[in-house]
């Protein structure tokens, strides 16, 4: 089964032009300052990056890097002190709070490490809580399809507690799939997973991007993680230090000792 065309710029939103329709997402002289004098930390600094549609793309670095600040700006929820961030034509600092929303509840899905279900409500429940958040009814031969592609069709009466780590980080992967979004942002998406239960994972998420033709930026610091991405960008104090295309885990560890991680 293959998505539909994204959906069509949303009402209200102001659309900016783009360097190319596939892009996904983008920054452009990117600046983000937490603090004030003596305490400043700037964690984003001047970065311009571009996240390609249908790719998984890895974000990597030491602890304080920005990895995490850059998705967090790119995902609209955090703002830039300065500079632009795109998700496809819109700039998300000319949008209203409420536009974020609407932009982050119809074009972007999420997925944490720490899972992030409502502990009171089924599998099923957690995964259609997008759509019941803004109204919408279920595509129900998407959500067959997503279901099947999860392996989750026997837990979906269970609640969060009920289920194993990977089993809820699954959940959570259909809840962000459920409305076919732009993009899906991924924070250390296996960091509370078991080496099996990962591995199932990305190749879950392997599976979103080569068959239903998703867009996957995922923050990690697992080398063998970034290995199923499409692209690793990494960062070191604020900036993007360089980037790697067709990664292996081989090929990321080798670049992170040649950066001194």
């Amino acid at each position: 089964m293959t998505l539909p065309a994204p959906a069509g710029p949303l009402t209200g939103l102001t659309a900016s032009p783009s360097p190319a329709r596939t892009t996904a997402a983008r920054l452009v002289s990117a600046v983000k300052v937490y603090g004030a004098a003596a305490t400043t930390v700037r964690a984003l600094d001047d970065v311009t990056a571009e996240f390609a549609t249908g790719q998984l793309t890895a974000i990597m670095g030491p602890s304080g890097s920005g990895k995490s600040t850059m998705l967090h700006c790119l995902a609209g929820l955090d703002r830039l002190s300065a500079g632009q961030a795109f998700v496809g034509d819109v700039e998300l600092g000319t949008l209203s709070d409420k536009q974020m929303t609407l932009l982050r509840r119809e074009r972007i899905g999420f997925v944490f490490q720490a899972f992030n279900l409502v502990p009171t409500l089924t599998a099923r429940e957690n995964i259609l809580l997008p759509l019941a958040l803004a109204g919408r009814s279920a595509d129900a031969g998407w959500y067959d399809t997503l279901i099947a592609a999860l392996g989750i069709g026997d837990r979906l009466g269970h609640r969060p507690a009920e289920l194993s780590g990977g089993q809820q980080q699954r959940v959570a992967m259909g809840r962000a799939l459920i409305t076919r979004p732009d993009l899906v942002f991924a924070d250390e998406p296996t960091g509370n997973l078991d080496s099996k239960s990962a591995t199932e994972l990305l190749d879950q998420m392997r599976t979103a991007v080569d068959r239903f033709g998703q867009t996957v930026v995922m923050v990690t610091h697992d080398a063998r993680a970034a290995g199923y991405a499409d692209r690793v960008v990494f960062l070191a104090d604020g900036k993007v230090v360089d980037e790697l295309l067709a990664p292996t885990t081989s090929s990321v560890l080798d670049t992170i000792r040649s950066l001194g991680g």
